[in-house]
């Protein structure tokens, strides 16, 4: 009768435990959490949009698959702008970045950059 009792009680514990872990991965997910580093959550992320010297002379698509929050798209954006010549426009939903170039800009160093800050390009497009 105890071990049943005790194997009940376990039981219920990893029960709590795991919809605790559903709510905060769901969270997650929706971009409705502090993840990647990104603070306590109530604060938005602030991005700002990084002026090109010259007038643009084209814009390129970049999809990236592994964002899941505003500190993600922060983070592309922030190492896409470092390119000499480049400003991002990040949008998570549609998991993109829409570069503005006021330069040639290679395809390989867009895909290091967003590559160097942690996500994967799936496709570049002109």
């Amino acid at each position: 009768m105890r071990n049943k009792m005790v194997d009940a009680i376990i039981v219920l514990i990893v029960i709590v435990l795991l919809i605790f872990a559903l709510k905060g991965t769901l969270k997650h997910f929706k971009g409705e959490s502090p993840c990647c580093g990104g603070g306590s959550g109530l604060i938005k992320t602030e991005i700002e949009e990084k002026v090109l010297d010259h007038p643009a002379i084209g814009k390129k698509t970049v999809m990236i698959s592994g964002m899941h929050c505003d500190h993600c798209v922060k983070s592309v954006t922030e190492a896409i702008d470092k390119i000499e010549g480049a400003s991002a426009k990040v949008n998570l939903k549609k998991e993109e970045a829409v570069v503005s170039y006021d330069r040639e800009i290679d395809d390989d160093d867009l895909k290091k950059a967003v590559e160097e800050a942690g996500f994967k390009v799936v496709d570049i497009r002109a």
